[in-house]
């Protein structure tokens, strides 16, 4: 499906099958739809059917106990030389799965301390994390988290940089950012889904502060989610109605990123956030919280943007202005921010997992 951490997982499973290597995609959805995300044609996809909502404890348990069951059945018949898992709940059902029977690399893709788990996955990650024969994070800060008997399993290998895709943008979100633009005004963009994370509520706050003064400008926030009602009444209550809109979510945020003069990204955690990789690879400089983790790791003040400290709604508001009255600096840091495919480029990502992959394999053949 669409998403963060399954577009990057998409983009190592293409990469490294065009580098030949053998690669199966293994999902826990039913496969009715396809995958939404790009693939390269020799990785095969094999949907596994495991996905679906438990009425109470002691049937999530049940379903849990045949999903392990099943991704056991499922990891040993593909034969694999390692195995490569994504986020934290499916981390512990492969290694449930696979155990110590084959190296089993597990992937964490936000920061654990500022996303909790139920009190029983917690549990279970503390188990079957040492079962891991490595343990895969995004940044430093991620790896310090960790008990110094697991920290030594970790390594560091950010997100790369996005493959950007030529498409056409959904006819809401093109007709405002081009009537924005016909009617001379300037577009502040955020996106990600519509959750707590992500802290769009703190950036209305930040623009409502300084909307008086920048009558020119314009917030628009892509994405969807829980949240979404709250977002659009504290708009409301915030009086930003016509000056921030919701469109919902896009298949080609490139596209819109295109039409902005200023990117923001105002979450309260991350893990290493693709929008602003997303955001500086398509020339826009960026405002963004200095929160764990990845914001501080991709964005270099006053190079292509500005970081603030988290949560900080006036420092916020107070960054975004700054950007706001000054073009020639905008121009200058929009010129720099493409620096980050150079950066993170897909390559250089990808030495980082072969690396990896030899580690692990030639310690289990020690």
């Amino acid at each position: 499906r669409p998403g963060g951490a399954e577009g990057v997982m998409a983009r190592i499973a293409s990469g490294l099958a065009e580098r030949g290597h053998d690669i199966r995609l293994l999902t826990l959805d039913s496969g009715d739809a396809g995958p939404s995300l790009p693939l390269h044609p020799s990785v095969r996809v094999r949907p596994l059917g495991l996905e679906g909502s438990s009425a109470g404890p002691l049937a999530a348990l049940a379903a849990n106990l045949r999903r392990v069951s099943a991704l056991h059945r499922a990891v040993h018949s593909e034969k694999p030389e390692a195995v490569l898992s994504f986020m934290t709940e499916t981390n512990v059902l492969t290694l449930l799965a696979a155990g110590r029977s084959l190296p089993v690399v597990v992937a964490e893709r936000v920061h654990p301390a500022w996303a909790p788990l139920a009190p029983a996955w917690a549990a279970l990650r503390r188990f079957c994390y040492p079962l891991a024969a490595g343990i895969a994070v995004q940044t430093a800060d991620v790896q310090d988290h960790f008990a110094p008997a697991l920290r030594g399993r970790c390594t560091v290998i950010p997100n790369p940089a996005p493959q950007q895709r030529q498409g056409e943008l959904e006819p809401e979100v093109l007709r405002t950012l081009e009537g924005w633009r016909q009617h001379g005004r300037r577009t502040l963009l955020g996106m990600g889904r519509l959750v707590p994370q992500k802290g769009f509520d703190l950036l209305l706050r930040a623009f409502a502060d300084l909307a008086p003064a920048h009558a020119d400008w314009r917030l628009m926030i892509l994405g969807d989610g829980p949240e979404r009602p709250h977002l659009e009444a504290l708009a409301r209550e915030l009086r930003l109605a016509g000056l921030a809109v919701f469109p919902g979510r896009t298949a080609w945020p490139w596209a819109a990123l295109r039409l902005a003069e200023l990117f923001v990204l105002p979450s309260r955690y991350e893990g290493f956030p693709n929008a602003l990789l997303d955001a500086l690879a398509c020339g826009v400089p960026a405002v963004a919280f200095d929160c764990p983790s990845g914001p501080a790791e991709i964005l270099r003040p006053e190079v292509d943007g500005l970081l603030v400290p988290p949560e900080d709604v006036p420092a916020l508001a107070a960054a975004l202005a700054r950007l706001m009255d000054d073009e020639p600096q905008r121009r200058a840091m929009a010129a720099r921010a493409p620096e980050v495919l150079e950066r993170f480029g897909l390559e250089q990502v990808l030495d980082q997992w072969e690396a990896l992959f030899v580690r692990v394999l030639a310690a289990r053949d020690r």
